[in-house]
């Protein structure tokens, strides 16, 4: 077993991945959230390349509270800029990016393609890295300036 500080993103992601595509609409996005029990979904062009991640909160801000119905488009909610991970990062390094950028999920993409996603609560509960981790989830977790 390696050592904690030396473990990679491709050790302690999470590889079975639901995915959307454009031609999903919001419903179709809310129904998988609710069937994998998650609340972020990457999105993928017919390639298979990422493009983009919808969020449960995305729904709500972008869909809902614009008055946007479930038939509406994923490529209106859902967020374009992404940072995305590498399966050979380490989890200090993958805890820095997202404190830095203020996720709590970081998909992680090989030449372009899925192949897992981490979330900040994973590397707390497993203790991958808990300093790390904890930093990065406390400093997430700060309210953002308006």
């Amino acid at each position: 077993m390696a050592k904690l500080e030396n473990r990679t993103l491709r050790e302690i992601m999470t590889k079975d991945v639901a995915t959307v595509t454009l031609k999903d609409n919001v419903y179709e996005v809310a129904c998988k959230m609710r069937d994998w029990n998650v609340g972020v979904i990457p999105v993928v062009d017919e390639k298979e390349d990422v493009i983009g991640v919808i969020t449960d909160r995305d729904i709500v801000i972008r869909g809902l509270a614009e008055k946007h119905e479930g038939s509406t488009a994923t490529e209106v909610v859902m967020t374009r800029d992404i940072i995305l991970g590498q399966p050979g990062m380490t989890v200090d390094e993958a805890a820095r990016v997202m404190a830095q950028h203020q996720i709590r999920r970081l998909p992680v993409v090989e030449h372009g393609k899925l192949v897992g996603i981490v979330a900040l609560a994973d590397m707390a509960v497993r203790q991958v890295h808990h300093d790390e981790a904890s930093d990065a989830l406390q400093q997430i977790s700060e309210p953002a300036p308006h």
